[in-house]
């Protein structure tokens, strides 16, 4: 877990670019920090891994404060991903692969066989592209390497800036695809900056909507759908985001109602105003066939993975109709 307590930022210049945020990132979740250029997303990304400094306030890693910790080691135990990919263009994508691994001492035994299983995370096959450099693959095949890099040395923590909008948007949502795909594996605790917020809704499990160096709402993407706290981050959602989102349907106006189906299985519980999103992950990782809807401690209904499907089906085909 990641938390800032009243942390500000002021720059030599006079700048004040954070005005005193209180945020807790929650541990193997990916939570994006959004808002207009100059809002302050950046600078309180890079205070995570002492790129910056703040200027009061504190920061703590599960409970540990950061300031008095060495800046190398911090950094070594944080995988940093940047838009502009940054692989050393002289050394193979095996040798940019396992540089960190390498920095903290690992053998060739140990990181040699996780280049390997990194590579065939993302699609690359490590026979092709180890012994190739940089230059040789495209855009958004080094930015695979870039993710995976990060990933090297099993850091808790990554850090992304903007890590995809250089890409053409075929690439982009290809690797958007990949990375919900990859951290369902490995529930890393991943800190996410964008401005897009297709981006953010797509992948977050938690959003920080930002203005002005201040946090204007933090919360899931369908509670910003939903209920968005003031006008700015309503309108910084967008009106067609919210009116087409499926974030409107919770899981009790998507469920199956006949209880004999259930023939007195015992399946994980779910509360009934809880949204399709929350549903559908829960069973992605319970790996259950169906989900009991709880009301009020009374068991109404159940929702299958089908349920939600058609829901989002329906919902996809009367937007396209209107």
């Amino acid at each position: 877990m990641i938390e800032f307590k009243n942390v500000r930022k002021t720059f030599e210049d006079g700048t004040e670019a954070i005005k005193g945020i209180d945020l807790v990132i929650p541990e193997g979740e990916l939570t994006a920090l959004i808002g207009p250029s100059g809002c302050g997303k950046t600078t309180t990304m890079k205070m995570i891994n002492k790129l910056i400094v703040p200027t009061d306030g504190n920061i703590y890693i599960n409970g540990e404060e950061i300031a008095s910790k060495n800046e190398v080691e911090l950094r070594r135990n944080i995988g940093y991903v940047i838009q502009r990919i940054g692989l050393l263009p002289h050394m193979t994508i095996a040798e940019n692969i396992a540089l960190i691994p390498k920095l903290k001492g690992w053998k060739k035994e140990q990181y040699e066989p996780r280049v390997d299983e990194l590579l065939e995370l993302v699609g690359l096959e490590p026979e092709v592209y180890k012994k190739r450099y940089p230059l040789e693959l495209s855009g958004g095949q080094q930015q695979r390497v870039g993710v995976i890099r990060a990933l090297a040395a099993e850091p808790p923590i990554i850090l992304m800036d903007e890590p995809f909008s250089a890409l053409d948007p075929i690439s982009r949502e290809q690797l958007q695809d990949e990375l919900k795909t990859l951290q369902q594996k490995i529930h890393k605790t991943i800190v996410f900056v964008t401005h897009d917020m297709d981006e953010a809704l797509k992948i977050a499990d938690n959003i920080a909507v930002m203005k002005d160096g201040m946090i204007e709402q933090y919360g899931s993407p369908d509670e910003l759908l939903t209920n968005p706290a003031n006008e700015f981050v309503k309108t910084f959602i967008g009106e067609h985001r919210m009116s087409k989102g499926t974030a409107a349907f919770v899981v009790k106006d998507v469920m199956s109602k006949d209880l004999t189906l259930l023939k007195g299985s015992a399946g994980p519980i779910i509360s009934s105003g809880a949204a399709i999103s929350l549903a559908a992950k829960k069973l992605l990782e319970t790996n259950a066939e169906f989900l009991a809807v709880d009301e009020n401690g009374e068991t109404i209904g159940y929702v299958t993975k089908e349920d939600i499907l058609r829901a989002v089906a329906d919902k996809e085909g009367s937007t396209h109709a209107g």
